[in-house]
């Protein structure tokens, strides 16, 4: 991550789709937070005093059952926001959710206060936020899908297909452990299945990180 880069870099980089007059806008009245990997972003119970875009890194939303238990909802990377919490910082509601930065990541914030006056000023705002409940509707109902419909070998295919696509890289860094968690699964199931996977040439397993063979 480049520590010298400023919120007019961020927006420049990330939202070339924006009205000058937008970028000028979130310019003047957002700010830059950065998050260490592992550091909780978002917490049940939290009200929302902004909506969270991510300029840099990568952050993972899940809920957590009544004992500790996480079930994995989706990602958020660069260039995405955080639909939740658009609609519990408009809505004065608190978050149903976790966020908790993967790697270490930067989050571009902008005001609650602010939301209503940009969703009517800057069409390409407007855009954007609907775009966001779509994505991260689709998403939802992607991760219900596989929960109810596909055995877990196909779960964790499509895991791991989708961590390659979004990383842009073939050495996806995460352990049999945090998989199983992503997944509602346990390690030993998934060790198993990633070993059947190996043997089919679909990856190879390496000590830090598993490489993904199906291009």
């Amino acid at each position: 991550m480049d520590d010298h880069l400023s919120i007019g870099d961020y927006v420049e980089g990330l939202f070339p789709q924006f009205e000058p007059a937008l970028k000028q806008f979130i310019k003047d009245n957002g700010k830059v937070k950065k998050f260490t990997a592992g550091e909780q972003i978002m917490q049940t119970g939290q009200y929302m005093k902004a909506t969270i875009i991510i300029a840099e890194g990568r952050v993972k939303l899940y809920r957590e059952g009544n004992d500790g238990e996480e079930f994995f909802m989706y990602y958020l990377q660069g260039g995405n926001a955080c639909a939740l919490s658009m609609i519990c910082a408009t809505k004065q509601e608190t978050s149903q959710v976790m966020a908790k930065a993967v790697d270490d990541t930067t989050v571009l914030m902008i005001p609650i206060g602010l939301m209503d006056d940009m969703m009517k000023q800057y069409k390409t705002w407007y855009y954007f936020v609907l775009e966001t409940y779509r994505s991260r509707f689709e998403e939802l109902l992607t991760v219900i899908d596989h929960v109810a419909f596909k055995a877990m070998d196909e779960r964790l295919y499509f895991y791991l297909q989708k961590q390659y696509r979004e990383l842009k890289s073939t050495e996806i860094k995460i352990s049999h452990a945090e998989i199983a968690s992503d997944l509602n699964s346990s390690r030993e199931v998934i060790s198993r299945l990633l070993k059947k996977m190996e043997q089919r040439g679909d990856v190879v397993l390496h000590r830090n990180f598993i490489e993904w063979l199906k291009f």
